[in-house]
């Protein structure tokens, strides 16, 4: 046992009780998820596993408490503002590595000390300090801080900017560095996923994986909870319950517990209810008399079974039909260079009815810049893009949502009517309370909205306008999983066409027929599946596959939503060029072929040579005396060495399979 909390109730500052009786646990190196409604009181139990708040109960005769075994160092992530913005951004991210610096410091100390002779004391706290700096990762913090600070998506020029220059977004990324790089016993991530793309997600994964101590996790994000977590905590109805497992292995357990507590309770009233009718039917009778005492007791002495409370399910389920029908095509862009100042991207993709269209990719590529030049928000910089006939769009922007300018006395009833002011009384009650805002909910004020509630009006007002398009800018921002289980709904039954950004894997695999990535070096489009966009990118890095246009799937056939052209199970045909879609031919480079195999070539040459002076590198660690009797140190390298060997026979077959490739084409 690591952290452990007894009987804990905790409330708001107005005294409202928000958790009661909650008993947690934390367990080695295990990775918790907390989840629950938007309001429940996760982020309030975050603050107090920091200690930033304050149990109300300590004073209780019931034996509760915090209790750790020893000490304990706890890292919290959270909304942060640098106090010093003038300090750059390496001098912050340095602070984490003070235990690392008094370590060095010490151990210069020392090596001074004994040029005057020999001291055995000295000695025993060299050698304790030098496996304090092993296990503090002392003797790698510049290439550590050097690796994540990229895999956070910055330049390393970026270390020597001020931090006040860069955004909040970005600041809450420096703390996040600063407190993985920190490596407390217990980390407390709050929304982790937030502000960071894909690429930078499923690095963290790995990385939150293989950490060796403790991690609770606060989130909405799905896939992220199944890859990272081992145990889940439940808050709902003010009490939390432990369940182990992921989140997906959580909710089936909570199903099962579910439907089997409902069976008790009615197999228990059920008896209750025998025996008190046989109780009512006999209790005047003398001979009776013991027996019906008896039955009494049998009741009283029962232990009830709680009834349950079916899941907090409530949510907005909307539909909507849009108001006119677009041909089939949709959108159409060619070269569309897309930026500000200079081009982030050039973008070549067609969307046509009824797909629902995923745009993923690293950040800083102009995903959003995209949507905003597509609805007239921002020029293009250069190349061509339409849109079909009949198509009427809805645009929906998760930061115009969430931190737009509004009265914040103004109230979600006044709020929408300035949109609509047409209408009615009851159509604007009724649009609302299809989306959760009912009875006194619409005469909410703006300031005392949550984001999801703010993101929620801002849909609302969107879908009123029934449009067959929508344009949705991270629409799951900010809801909680119920939120994001409704709107999953309402776009797979909607009967429009869809073109959304998102970083939520599991939406994304839940909602798309299609995929138009913002890759490194180019903007690709797949059709097909989330799923069967992994699978073929996977082949495309590994050279399998080598057309210019993604997609397993190709266009829709016979003019069929991707859904339907995906679900039909038919054999798919093979995917056209993108010049296929605009100009209907089909262009045949040999020179890009030869072109891309040597260059191929080249990238495995390479990466054989950083294998072999990796190897080089391990079989002279192996070599070090030091390590004689350090017999799991010697393990590690030499896995380490096989690894880097198994690795060098397979490059050695691919640049062999290439340069076949290379000869044969050559010869043609």
């Amino acid at each position: 046992m690591r952290y452990q909390i007894r009987h804990a109730f905790f409330e708001y500052d107005d005294a409202t009780n928000i958790l009661e009786d909650i008993n947690f646990e934390i367990r080695d190196s295990e990775k918790i998820a907390v989840v629950g409604r938007n309001g429940c009181g996760k982020t309030t139990f975050l603050k107090l596993i920091a200690g930033e708040i304050k149990m109300v109960n300590l004073d209780s005769d019931e034996e509760c408490g915090i209790f750790m075994a020893g000490r304990q160092e706890i890292g919290y992530l959270k909304q942060i503002s640098f106090p010093d913005g003038s300090d750059s951004v390496e001098e912050e991210i340095k602070k984490a590595f003070a235990p690392v610096f008094a370590c060095e410091k010490r151990m210069a100390e020392i090596e001074e000390l004994l040029k005057d002779g020999e001291d055995r004391r000295l000695f025993a706290e060299y050698d304790e300090l030098q496996k304090k700096m092993e296990a503090l990762r002392g003797y790698t913090w510049k290439q550590d801080m050097d690796i994540m600070f990229q895999k956070f998506g910055f330049a390393l020029a970026d270390l020597e900017r001020p931090i006040g220059t860069f955004s909040g977004g970005q600041q809450t990324k420096v703390a996040f560095i600063k407190l993985l790089l920190t490596r407390p016993d217990i980390m407390l991530l709050d929304e982790p996923t937030n502000h960071l793309d894909l690429p930078t997600i499923e690095w963290l994964e790995d990385y939150l994986k293989s950490y060796d101590r403790a991690v609770v996790i606060v989130s909405h994000d799905r896939m992220f909870l199944d890859r990272v977590t081992d145990v889940t905590y439940e808050i709902e109805y003010h009490r939390m319950k432990r369940y182990p497992g992921n989140y997906s292995t959580f909710m089936k357990l909570k199903e099962e517990a579910m439907e089997k507590q409902e069976k008790d309770y009615e197999e228990q009233q059920k008896e209750i209810a025998r025996l008190t009718e046989w109780i009512e039917k006999w209790k005047n009778t003398p001979t009776k008399v013991a027996a019906t005492r008896s039955k009494r007791m049998a009741i009283e002495h029962m232990v009830k079974v709680e009834k349950p409370r079916r899941f907090d399910t409530k949510t907005f389920k909307a539909h909507f039909t849009p108001k006119t029908e677009s041909w089939r095509e949709v959108i159409a862009a060619r070269k569309l260079a897309i930026g500000y100042d200079h081009p982030l991207s050039e973008v070549t993709f067609l969307l046509e009815k009824g797909e629902r269209l995923a745009i993923i990719g690293e950040n800083g590529k102009g995903k959003s810049t995209l949507l905003k030049t597509l609805v007239g928000m921002i020029p293009p910089l250069g190349g061509t893009f339409s849109f079909g006939t009949n198509v009427q769009y809805g645009y929906f922007d998760q930061q115009k949502a969430v931190t737009g300018p509004v009265d914040p006395e103004q109230s979600v009833l006044d709020n929408f009517w300035d949109t609509y002011p047409t209408l009615g009384r009851e159509d604007v009650r009724g649009a609302l309370g299809a989306f959760m805002f009912t009875a006194e909910e619409v005469e909410k004020k703006m300031g005392m909205l949550s984001g999801g509630e703010k993101v929620r009006l801002e849909l609302c007002k969107m879908f009123y306008t029934k449009p067959n398009l929508l344009i949705l800018d991270e629409p799951t921002n900010h809801m909680d999983i119920m939120g994001k289980d409704a709107l999953e709904q309402m776009l797979k039954t909607f009967e429009g066409t869809v073109l959304f950004v998102s970083h939520d894997r599991y939406f994304i695999k839940q909602i798309a027929t299609g995929v138009l990535d913002f890759g490194k070096n180019e903007v690709r489009q797949y059709h097909g599946t989330y799923a069967e966009y992994l699978e073929e990118k996977d082949k495309r890095e590994k050279g399998l596959i080598t057309n210019n246009y993604g997609g397993p799937t190709g266009n829709t056939a016979n003019g069929k939503n991707g859904a339907n052209a995906t679900n039909s199970g038919a054999k798919k045909p093979a995917a056209p060029t993108l010049d296929d879609v605009f100009d209907k031919k089909t262009y045949y480079n040999p020179g890009k072929i030869q072109s891309r195999l040597q260059k191929q070539l080249e990238k495995y040459g390479q990466q054989l040579e950083e294998s072999e002076a990796r190897a080089m590198e391990l079989e002279m660690q192996l070599q070090d005396p030091a390590l004689g009797t350090d017999f799991e140190k010697l393990m590690a390298l030499q896995k380490e060495l096989d690894a880097e060997h198994h690795n060098q026979d397979t490059l050695l077959e691919r640049m062999l399979e290439t340069e076949l490739e290379l000869e044969e084409f050559q010869d043609k």
